[in-house]
């Protein structure tokens, strides 16, 4: 089981399921919440459980998702679809090793013009 949670302790989780792999999203929204570009790896509800939750707050950044944070230290920690109970979960907030890894880019076309994709790595517009 892997553990994980923000920058302060306010916010913890434990997984049930190892991560997967996943790709950076380089949209505007993304961009914004994280100050660079935003990667999350899948996890399904029922695999994600929350054991501290006094700084967890949700923002309504669309109108199909929401996005958890810790209002006391500001980490950006989860991504959720609207009506969904799975989660996106950013791998810097895993506790150790995450055992997994970046497998491609998304909205590519909305990336900022202060960085490169260089790594090669799939890339697509959506």
């Amino acid at each position: 089981m892997k553990t994980g949670g923000c920058l302060c302790g306010a916010v913890r989780y434990e997984l049930s399921q190892d991560p997967k792999d996943f790709r950076a999203c380089h949209c505007t929204m993304c961009r914004k919440v994280s100050g660079y570009y935003w990667a999350a790896f899948h996890v399904p509800a029922g695999a994600l459980r929350l054991t501290e939750t006094r700084g967890l707050s949700w923002f309504r950044s669309s109108a199909s998702a929401e996005r958890g944070f810790c209002k006391d230290c500001g980490s950006a920690l989860f991504y959720r679809p609207t009506g969904s109970q799975d989660y996106e979960v950013a791998p810097g907030s895993v506790d150790g090793e995450v055992g997994a890894k970046l497998i491609g880019h998304i909205f590519v076309a909305d990336k900022g013009d202060y960085y490169d994709i260089a790594d090669g790595l799939p890339q697509r517009n959506d």
